[in-house]
Protein backbone atom coordinates (compact mmCIF):
# COMPACT_ATOMS: atom_id res chain seq x y z
CA UNK A 1 0.00 0.00 0.00
CA UNK A 2 1.44 3.44 -0.93
CA UNK A 3 1.06 5.98 1.77
CA UNK A 4 0.35 9.76 1.05
CA UNK A 5 3.55 10.39 3.03
CA UNK A 6 5.77 8.14 1.13
CA UNK A 7 4.22 9.06 -2.36
CA UNK A 8 4.77 12.80 -1.47
CA UNK A 9 8.28 11.84 -0.70
CA UNK A 10 9.03 10.19 -3.82
CA UNK A 11 7.10 12.37 -5.88
CA UNK A 12 8.94 15.80 -4.69
CA UNK A 13 12.18 16.75 -2.75
CA UNK A 14 10.66 20.02 -2.17
CA UNK A 15 7.84 19.14 -0.16
CA UNK A 16 8.05 18.83 3.65
CA UNK A 17 8.69 15.52 5.36
CA UNK A 18 6.37 16.13 8.48
CA UNK A 19 3.97 13.84 8.91
CA UNK A 20 1.40 17.02 9.69
CA UNK A 21 1.51 18.10 6.54
CA UNK A 22 1.43 14.42 4.52
CA UNK A 23 -1.57 14.22 6.83
CA UNK A 24 -3.89 17.01 5.49
CA UNK A 25 -5.78 14.54 3.46
CA UNK A 26 -7.52 12.79 7.05
CA UNK A 27 -6.85 14.64 10.18
CA UNK A 28 -8.32 18.05 9.64
CA UNK A 29 -11.81 16.35 7.67
CA UNK A 30 -13.21 14.00 10.04
CA UNK A 31 -16.72 13.82 10.88
CA UNK A 32 -16.20 14.21 14.75
CA UNK A 33 -14.20 17.64 13.95
CA UNK A 34 -16.32 18.65 10.95
CA UNK A 35 -19.74 18.10 13.27
CA UNK A 36 -17.66 20.40 16.05
CA UNK A 37 -17.13 22.19 13.87
CA UNK A 38 -20.85 22.72 12.51
CA UNK A 39 -19.01 23.27 9.00
CA UNK A 40 -20.50 19.75 7.48
CA UNK A 41 -23.06 16.82 8.54
CA UNK A 42 -22.52 12.98 7.40
CA UNK A 43 -23.13 13.63 3.71
CA UNK A 44 -22.73 17.61 3.24
CA UNK A 45 -20.30 19.78 2.39
CA UNK A 46 -21.78 23.09 3.24
CA UNK A 47 -23.15 24.39 6.22
CA UNK A 48 -26.62 24.31 5.05
CA UNK A 49 -29.32 22.44 7.08
CA UNK A 50 -31.63 20.00 5.16
CA UNK A 51 -35.05 20.28 6.25
CA UNK A 52 -36.68 16.82 8.05
CA UNK A 53 -38.47 15.01 5.32
CA UNK A 54 -40.94 11.75 5.74
CA UNK A 55 -39.31 8.72 6.68
CA UNK A 56 -42.41 6.77 6.72
CA UNK A 57 -41.18 4.82 3.84
CA UNK A 58 -43.24 6.62 1.27
CA UNK A 59 -42.01 6.40 -2.25
CA UNK A 60 -42.58 9.23 -4.56
CA UNK A 61 -43.22 6.99 -7.33
CA UNK A 62 -45.88 4.73 -5.64
CA UNK A 63 -43.34 1.66 -5.56
CA UNK A 64 -43.05 1.94 -9.04
CA UNK A 65 -39.68 3.27 -8.68
CA UNK A 66 -38.04 4.27 -5.66
CA UNK A 67 -37.77 8.55 -4.12
CA UNK A 68 -36.58 10.16 -1.28
CA UNK A 69 -35.59 7.88 1.32
CA UNK A 70 -33.46 4.48 0.06
CA UNK A 71 -29.80 4.09 -1.34
CA UNK A 72 -30.56 5.23 -4.99
CA UNK A 73 -33.25 6.56 -7.27
CA UNK A 74 -35.51 4.77 -9.31
CA UNK A 75 -37.48 6.29 -11.72
CA UNK A 76 -39.71 4.48 -14.34
CA UNK A 77 -39.48 5.55 -18.09
CA UNK A 78 -40.46 4.78 -21.46
CA UNK A 79 -40.97 0.55 -22.68
CA UNK A 80 -40.34 -0.93 -19.06
CA UNK A 81 -37.12 0.69 -18.87
CA UNK A 82 -35.99 2.44 -15.36
CA UNK A 83 -33.35 5.43 -14.53
CA UNK A 84 -31.19 4.29 -11.10
CA UNK A 85 -28.91 7.31 -9.97
CA UNK A 86 -27.19 7.73 -7.01
CA UNK A 87 -24.75 10.32 -5.41
CA UNK A 88 -22.43 9.21 -2.46
CA UNK A 89 -19.17 10.76 -0.99
CA UNK A 90 -17.31 10.66 1.89
CA UNK A 91 -14.44 12.25 3.89
CA UNK A 92 -11.10 10.57 3.80
CA UNK A 93 -10.43 7.80 6.49
CA UNK A 94 -7.18 6.69 5.46
CA UNK A 95 -4.45 8.46 4.07
CA UNK A 96 -3.33 6.88 0.89
CA UNK A 97 -4.68 8.35 -2.25
CA UNK A 98 -5.02 5.24 -4.45
CA UNK A 99 -6.82 3.63 -2.06
CA UNK A 100 -8.85 6.19 -1.43
CA UNK A 101 -10.35 6.61 -5.36
CA UNK A 102 -10.82 2.94 -5.14
CA UNK A 103 -13.08 2.61 -1.96
CA UNK A 104 -15.17 6.18 -3.23
CA UNK A 105 -15.78 4.28 -6.62
CA UNK A 106 -16.89 0.96 -4.35
CA UNK A 107 -18.79 3.16 -2.01
CA UNK A 108 -20.77 4.87 -5.26
CA UNK A 109 -21.49 1.73 -6.76
CA UNK A 110 -22.98 0.05 -4.32
CA UNK A 111 -25.90 1.70 -3.82
CA UNK A 112 -26.70 0.95 -7.30
CA UNK A 113 -25.59 -2.91 -6.59
CA UNK A 114 -28.48 -2.99 -3.44
CA UNK A 115 -31.26 -2.06 -6.33
CA UNK A 116 -29.39 -5.66 -8.44
CA UNK A 117 -28.75 -3.14 -11.10
CA UNK A 118 -25.21 -4.97 -12.82
CA UNK A 119 -24.57 -2.81 -15.97
CA UNK A 120 -23.83 0.53 -14.86
CA UNK A 121 -23.72 3.42 -17.21
CA UNK A 122 -21.74 5.55 -15.87
CA UNK A 123 -19.88 6.84 -13.05
CA UNK A 124 -18.75 10.22 -12.55
CA UNK A 125 -16.05 11.21 -9.74
CA UNK A 126 -17.18 14.04 -7.32
CA UNK A 127 -14.06 15.01 -5.47
CA UNK A 128 -12.56 18.20 -3.98
CA UNK A 129 -9.30 18.93 -3.09
CA UNK A 130 -7.81 20.91 0.40
CA UNK A 131 -7.24 24.21 0.12
CA UNK A 132 -4.41 23.06 3.17
CA UNK A 133 -2.80 21.61 0.45
CA UNK A 134 -0.26 23.38 -1.48
CA UNK A 135 -0.13 23.14 -5.89
CA UNK A 136 2.35 20.51 -5.76
CA UNK A 137 0.75 18.22 -3.11
CA UNK A 138 -2.46 18.44 -5.20
CA UNK A 139 -0.62 17.78 -8.30
CA UNK A 140 0.36 14.21 -6.91
CA UNK A 141 -2.47 13.48 -4.81
CA UNK A 142 -5.56 13.92 -6.80
CA UNK A 143 -4.47 11.97 -10.09
CA UNK A 144 -3.46 9.25 -7.42
CA UNK A 145 -7.15 9.44 -6.64
CA UNK A 146 -8.20 9.29 -9.83
CA UNK A 147 -5.98 6.40 -10.87
CA UNK A 148 -7.63 4.23 -8.37
CA UNK A 149 -11.47 5.68 -8.94
CA UNK A 150 -10.70 4.24 -12.50
CA UNK A 151 -8.67 0.81 -12.05
CA UNK A 152 -12.03 -0.05 -9.72
CA UNK A 153 -14.30 1.41 -12.44
CA UNK A 154 -12.60 -1.06 -14.78
CA UNK A 155 -13.64 -3.79 -12.36
CA UNK A 156 -16.91 -2.82 -12.47
CA UNK A 157 -17.57 -2.90 -15.90
CA UNK A 158 -18.62 0.38 -16.04
CA UNK A 159 -16.97 3.89 -17.56
CA UNK A 160 -15.48 6.49 -15.47
CA UNK A 161 -15.78 10.08 -15.99
CA UNK A 162 -13.62 12.70 -14.40
CA UNK A 163 -15.04 16.14 -14.00
CA UNK A 164 -13.41 19.57 -12.75
CA UNK A 165 -11.61 19.12 -8.89
CA UNK A 166 -12.88 21.71 -6.92
CA UNK A 167 -10.94 23.51 -3.97
CA UNK A 168 -12.71 22.99 -0.48
CA UNK A 169 -11.74 23.54 2.98
CA UNK A 170 -12.10 19.42 3.28
CA UNK A 171 -11.60 16.67 1.03
CA UNK A 172 -14.47 15.22 -0.23
CA UNK A 173 -14.28 11.72 -2.21
CA UNK A 174 -17.54 10.20 -4.14
CA UNK A 175 -19.28 10.17 -7.36
CA UNK A 176 -22.90 10.01 -9.26
CA UNK A 177 -23.16 6.07 -10.50
CA UNK A 178 -26.47 6.11 -13.24
CA UNK A 179 -27.62 2.94 -14.43
CA UNK A 180 -30.71 2.46 -16.94
CA UNK A 181 -31.97 -1.20 -16.58
CA UNK A 182 -35.44 -2.84 -17.85
CA UNK A 183 -37.29 -3.43 -14.94
CA UNK A 184 -36.95 -6.68 -15.03
CA UNK A 185 -33.10 -6.46 -14.44
CA UNK A 186 -33.87 -5.09 -10.78
CA UNK A 187 -34.54 -6.16 -7.23
CA UNK A 188 -36.92 -3.49 -5.76
CA UNK A 189 -35.92 -2.76 -2.08
CA UNK A 190 -39.58 -3.16 -1.19
CA UNK A 191 -40.70 -6.77 -0.94
CA UNK A 192 -39.38 -8.60 2.03
CA UNK A 193 -41.29 -11.69 3.16
CA UNK A 194 -42.29 -13.12 6.53
CA UNK A 195 -39.40 -16.33 7.09
CA UNK A 196 -36.41 -14.14 5.01
CA UNK A 197 -33.09 -14.84 5.72
CA UNK A 198 -31.30 -11.24 6.53
CA UNK A 199 -27.89 -11.85 5.32
CA UNK A 200 -24.80 -9.43 5.39
CA UNK A 201 -21.68 -9.17 2.89
CA UNK A 202 -19.46 -7.81 4.65
CA UNK A 203 -17.94 -7.13 8.49
CA UNK A 204 -18.54 -4.38 10.33
CA UNK A 205 -16.32 -2.04 11.88
CA UNK A 206 -14.47 -0.64 9.65
CA UNK A 207 -14.31 3.06 11.19
CA UNK A 208 -12.87 2.17 14.36
CA UNK A 209 -10.47 -0.13 12.73
CA UNK A 210 -9.15 2.75 10.36
CA UNK A 211 -9.14 5.26 13.07
CA UNK A 212 -7.27 2.70 15.41
CA UNK A 213 -4.46 2.58 12.76
CA UNK A 214 -4.53 6.96 12.52
CA UNK A 215 -4.31 7.07 16.21
CA UNK A 216 -1.32 4.65 16.06
CA UNK A 217 0.45 6.81 13.56
CA UNK A 218 0.07 9.87 14.78
CA UNK A 219 0.29 8.52 18.75
CA UNK A 220 -2.53 10.53 19.63
CA UNK A 221 -3.91 10.00 22.54
CA UNK A 222 -6.32 7.16 21.90
CA UNK A 223 -3.49 5.01 20.82
CA UNK A 224 -2.25 5.53 24.30
CA UNK A 225 -4.66 3.60 26.14
CA UNK A 226 -5.31 1.53 22.97
CA UNK A 227 -1.45 0.80 23.09
CA UNK A 228 -1.65 -1.14 26.69
CA UNK A 229 -3.93 -3.85 25.32
CA UNK A 230 -3.22 -4.17 21.75
CA UNK A 231 0.32 -4.19 19.34
CA UNK A 232 1.17 -2.05 16.44
CA UNK A 233 0.96 -5.53 14.70
CA UNK A 234 -2.75 -6.41 15.80
CA UNK A 235 -3.93 -2.79 14.44
CA UNK A 236 -2.33 -3.34 11.57
CA UNK A 237 -3.87 -6.54 10.84
CA UNK A 238 -7.40 -4.95 11.82
CA UNK A 239 -6.24 -2.07 9.01
CA UNK A 240 -5.72 -4.44 6.32
CA UNK A 241 -9.11 -6.07 6.77
CA UNK A 242 -11.19 -3.02 6.79
CA UNK A 243 -9.48 -1.73 4.29
CA UNK A 244 -9.59 -4.51 1.94
CA UNK A 245 -13.25 -4.73 3.01
CA UNK A 246 -14.42 -1.52 1.91
CA UNK A 247 -12.69 -1.18 -1.33
CA UNK A 248 -14.28 -4.80 -2.58
CA UNK A 249 -16.95 -4.37 -4.44
CA UNK A 250 -20.58 -5.52 -3.77
CA UNK A 251 -20.91 -6.91 -7.73
CA UNK A 252 -20.62 -10.37 -6.12
CA UNK A 253 -23.59 -9.89 -3.80
CA UNK A 254 -25.65 -7.99 -6.38
CA UNK A 255 -25.15 -10.88 -8.85
CA UNK A 256 -26.67 -13.79 -6.34
CA UNK A 257 -29.15 -11.83 -5.18
CA UNK A 258 -30.88 -12.51 -8.74
CA UNK A 259 -29.56 -16.48 -8.41
CA UNK A 260 -31.26 -17.14 -5.27
CA UNK A 261 -34.61 -14.77 -5.38
CA UNK A 262 -33.74 -11.79 -2.96
CA UNK A 263 -36.74 -9.54 -1.94
CA UNK A 264 -34.78 -6.64 -1.23
CA UNK A 265 -31.64 -5.40 -0.25
CA UNK A 266 -29.66 -2.50 0.76
CA UNK A 267 -25.57 -1.08 1.95
CA UNK A 268 -24.31 -0.36 5.30
CA UNK A 269 -22.79 2.53 5.40
CA UNK A 270 -22.91 6.02 7.31
CA UNK A 271 -25.75 5.37 9.08
CA UNK A 272 -24.41 1.82 10.54
CA UNK A 273 -26.06 -1.55 10.62
CA UNK A 274 -28.85 -0.83 12.42
CA UNK A 275 -29.51 2.66 10.74
CA UNK A 276 -29.94 1.07 7.25
CA UNK A 277 -31.64 -1.79 8.49
CA UNK A 278 -34.05 0.29 10.21
CA UNK A 279 -34.47 2.65 7.05
CA UNK A 280 -34.92 -0.35 4.44
CA UNK A 281 -37.88 -2.06 7.20
CA UNK A 282 -39.89 1.63 6.82
CA UNK A 283 -40.12 1.00 2.84
CA UNK A 284 -41.34 -2.33 3.28
CA UNK A 285 -45.03 -3.34 1.67
CA UNK A 286 -45.43 -6.21 3.76
CA UNK A 287 -45.99 -5.92 7.56
CA UNK A 288 -42.88 -7.54 8.55
CA UNK A 289 -40.15 -7.20 11.25
CA UNK A 290 -36.66 -7.48 11.10
CA UNK A 291 -34.59 -9.71 14.16
CA UNK A 292 -30.92 -9.02 14.08
CA UNK A 293 -29.07 -11.97 16.48
CA UNK A 294 -25.40 -11.70 14.33
CA UNK A 295 -22.56 -8.94 14.41
CA UNK A 296 -19.66 -10.45 12.03
CA UNK A 297 -16.81 -7.92 13.23
CA UNK A 298 -12.91 -7.23 12.23
CA UNK A 299 -10.97 -8.52 14.35
CA UNK A 300 -9.90 -6.81 17.11
CA UNK A 301 -12.25 -4.27 16.97
CA UNK A 302 -14.44 -5.38 19.70
CA UNK A 303 -11.17 -4.97 21.81
CA UNK A 304 -10.88 -1.69 20.57
CA UNK A 305 -14.16 -0.33 21.41
CA UNK A 306 -13.67 -2.01 24.90
CA UNK A 307 -10.70 0.12 25.51
CA UNK A 308 -12.62 3.12 24.30
CA UNK A 309 -16.00 2.53 26.26
CA UNK A 310 -17.85 2.18 22.43
CA UNK A 311 -18.97 -1.01 23.13
CA UNK A 312 -22.50 -0.28 23.67
CA UNK A 313 -22.66 1.69 19.85
CA UNK A 314 -20.91 -1.33 18.10
CA UNK A 315 -23.25 -4.11 19.71
CA UNK A 316 -26.46 -2.46 18.77
CA UNK A 317 -24.99 -2.03 15.01
CA UNK A 318 -25.13 1.72 15.26
CA UNK A 319 -20.87 1.84 14.47
CA UNK A 320 -20.45 4.15 11.11
CA UNK A 321 -19.44 1.90 8.42
CA UNK A 322 -17.82 3.10 5.04
CA UNK A 323 -18.67 0.97 1.68
CA UNK A 324 -19.94 -2.26 3.86
CA UNK A 325 -21.73 -4.79 2.64
CA UNK A 326 -25.33 -5.43 1.14
CA UNK A 327 -27.96 -6.56 3.64
CA UNK A 328 -30.14 -8.71 1.31
CA UNK A 329 -33.57 -10.33 2.55
CA UNK A 330 -33.92 -13.65 0.49
CA UNK A 331 -35.96 -17.21 1.46
CA UNK A 332 -34.45 -18.60 4.46
CA UNK A 333 -34.04 -22.20 2.01
CA UNK A 334 -31.71 -20.13 -0.06
CA UNK A 335 -29.24 -18.26 2.73
CA UNK A 336 -27.01 -20.93 3.29
CA UNK A 337 -26.73 -21.43 -0.74
CA UNK A 338 -26.12 -18.04 -0.83
CA UNK A 339 -23.28 -17.75 1.92
CA UNK A 340 -22.20 -20.49 0.08
CA UNK A 341 -21.07 -19.54 -3.31
CA UNK A 342 -20.63 -16.21 -2.38
CA UNK A 343 -17.59 -17.43 -0.61
CA UNK A 344 -16.90 -19.45 -3.90
CA UNK A 345 -17.03 -16.16 -6.33
CA UNK A 346 -15.54 -13.73 -3.82
CA UNK A 347 -12.98 -15.84 -1.46
CA UNK A 348 -14.89 -14.14 1.42
CA UNK A 349 -17.87 -14.77 3.62
CA UNK A 350 -21.19 -13.38 3.85
CA UNK A 351 -23.08 -14.30 7.45
CA UNK A 352 -27.16 -14.69 8.37
CA UNK A 353 -27.50 -12.28 10.93
CA UNK A 354 -31.02 -12.19 11.52
CA UNK A 355 -34.46 -13.10 10.16
CA UNK A 356 -37.59 -10.95 8.84
CA UNK A 357 -40.71 -11.83 11.00
CA UNK A 358 -44.59 -11.02 10.94
CA UNK A 359 -45.09 -7.05 12.42
CA UNK A 360 -45.33 -3.79 12.16
CA UNK A 361 -42.04 -2.26 10.81
CA UNK A 362 -40.16 -2.54 13.90
CA UNK A 363 -36.42 -3.58 14.04
CA UNK A 364 -35.04 -5.49 17.43
CA UNK A 365 -31.21 -6.22 17.81
CA UNK A 366 -30.73 -9.30 20.29
CA UNK A 367 -29.08 -7.92 23.71
CA UNK A 368 -26.73 -10.50 23.42
CA UNK A 369 -25.54 -10.61 19.93
CA UNK A 370 -23.74 -13.51 18.57
CA UNK A 371 -20.29 -12.10 17.45
CA UNK A 372 -18.00 -13.43 14.69
CA UNK A 373 -14.40 -12.40 14.47
CA UNK A 374 -13.55 -11.93 10.82
CA UNK A 375 -9.85 -12.29 9.90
Amino acid sequence: MIQLREAVQTKSDKLSPDRRNLTKLVKPYTRSEATKDKKCSNRSSTAWTVPSVDKEGKSSTDNEGVGIGLDSSVIPLKNDLQLVQTVDFFYPLIDDPHMLGRIALANVVSDVYAVGALAIDEIKLVCSAPTEFSEAERDIVVPMIIRGFQEAAAEAKCPAKIGSIALNPWCIIGGIATAVCHKSELIMPYNAQPGDALVLTKPLGTQLATNAFIWMTEEAENWTKLAAHLTPAEVERSYAIAVESMSRLNRSGAELMHKFGAHAATDVTGFGLFGHAENLLKFQKADVDFELDTLPIIRNVVKIAEILGRTPKLMAGKAVETSGGLLVCLPAENAEKFCAEYRTVSEHDAWIIGKVVPGSRVLRMSPNPTVISVD
